[in-house]
């Protein structure tokens, strides 16, 4: 898990925040068929879960990593505090 700078969503670009926390959450080694749902609900364990977005490449195809923005930087904070390594169907996720 991790909430540093923010994430490149091709063209554009995505968000990112400036120095300090982040809502946003990286989120590495998802099971290639996990879909924005199941990240959305394992993770709304930590606070309200305001965006879950699994990353994909050029195909369509998972990447095996996602983004999760929570309501607050605490939250976040909770989720990489409690969730890293955490069991998300078969695959320990960080």
């Amino acid at each position: 898990f991790n909430n540093g700078g923010g994430f490149n969503r091709g063209a554009g670009g995505g968000g990112g925040g400036g120095g300090g926390g982040s809502r946003r959450v990286y989120v590495g080694n998802l099971p290639w068929g996990v879909a924005w749902q199941d990240l959305k609900d394992h993770m709304r364990q930590c606070g309200e879960v305001v965006h879950a977005d699994i990353l994909t490449g050029p195909d369509g195809r998972s990447k095996g990593c996602g983004i999760v923005e929570f309501s607050s930087e605490d939250e976040a904070a909770q989720a990489i505090a409690q969730l890293s390594d955490s069991m998300l169907q078969g695959r320990a996720i960080f």
